[in-house]
């Protein structure tokens, strides 16, 4: 049956309490309604709902969380939105939530550790019951303010074993300590490397100790000259690879015949540069790239890179902490493996 209308003489806005008498029930069954659905019938839940919609009522969220003793809210820090790995981890980790009702907050560092910690506070002050964090290389106060609030949390997109913090992510030493191994068995031997800031990112220094390793377990190391270090673009990507390629008194015999690229705007950036300079890839010079972005497949020769699910590390990120959330101990989550994709910009040296 419609809901009945709300007295002429009652001008506010609706409460609780007129959708209880619009559908018949008490106003302790219109808060279960909402709150705790699984212990309303379906059918009465069913004109609850309708009959506050008709209404246009919505309970209100502090007063229901003050009266649960729970938010239903989680947060997440992560560097920037702009990079389409941190919105794809997103997304998987939003995804999870919903289906527990729980809303994510969300808060952009832009690579500041000070901004970081003050996202993390004001979510503590707003109630959030859990937090994801991208990264181990934080202020040491963030983590110890989480811990002095008891509120569970995961670093994201980062893994080491011997972590002090629970962990979703891959190893970032291991990928490119595989995909430095791949090009020294293609015979490379002189490698160049073009990096974002290494500075307050753990992520990018297990990087270049992943490809450092590599080569020295082959007797190899960089040169000073090979190695640059910028911001994560496609702009910055040429610029880098014009300078190694002309370094100081070049000589042919010692220029990198492999570029190992931080991310794949910054090698894309290394294609277009090497085309430019009329560099033959992967003929005259191999290019690699990180994270598989959708344009890495579209650009001609396609770019050799490694592909890493960040729609699953945010989803098991999520569901990691909805498990603590309820009261479980899940088990550490193991590291996932990156896909080492192999396309035309390698190959072995001339």
């Amino acid at each position: 049956m419609p809901p009945s209308r709300r007295s002429a003489g009652n001008a506010g806005p609706p409460t609780a309490q007129d959708v209880a008498v619009a559908a018949g029930v008490s106003t302790a069954t219109v808060s279960r309604a909402f709150n705790n659905p699984e212990k309303v019938a379906p059918e009465v839940r069913a004109r609850v709902l309708a009959t506050a919609s008709a209404l246009g009522w919505m309970p209100h969220a502090a007063a229901g969380a003050l009266a649960r003793g729970r938010t239903n809210i989680a947060g997440a820090i992560i560097p920037t939105l702009d990079n389409e790995i941190f919105a794809a981890q997103i997304g998987g980790m939003q995804s999870a939530f919903a289906t527990r009702a729980v809303t994510l907050l969300l808060g952009c560092s832009n690579y500041d550790r000070d901004e970081a910690f003050r996202h993390a506070q004001a979510m503590l002050g707003k109630g959030v019951e859990a937090l994801a964090i991208a990264g181990e290389a934080h202020r040491p106060e963030l983590f110890e303010t989480i811990a002095a609030r008891g509120v569970p949390y995961v670093v994201t997109y980062s893994y080491r074993a011997d972590s002090p913090h629970p962990c979703v992510g891959f190893d970032n030493r291991e990928a490119f300590h595989r995909m430095t191994r791949y090009l020294l068995d293609l015979g490379h031997r002189e490698i160049g490397l073009i990096v974002q800031p290494v500075a307050g990112n753990d992520r990018i220094e297990a990087r270049v100790a992943g490809v450092r390793e590599a080569l020295a377990e082959r007797g190899l190391g960089l040169r000073a000259g090979h190695v640059r270090e910028g911001e994560w673009s496609i702009g910055f990507g040429r610029e880098s690879l014009r300078a190694i390629m002309n370094g100081p008194a070049p000589r042919p015999a010692s220029r990198p015949t492999a570029v190992i690229c931080g991310n794949d705007w910054l090698a894309i950036g290394a294609l277009l540069e090497a085309r430019a300079m009329g560099l033959a890839v992967p003929t005259d010079l191999s290019i690699t790239g990180f994270d598989d972005v959708a344009m890495a497949a579209q650009m001609e020769p396609g770019l050799t890179t490694m592909r890493v699910d960040n729609a699953r590390i945010g989803s098991l990120a999520a569901d990691y902490l909805l498990e603590r959330l309820g009261g479980g101990t899940p088990s550490p989550v193991p590291p996932l493996v990156p896909d080492l994709i192999e396309r035309g910009s390698t190959a072995p040296p001339r």
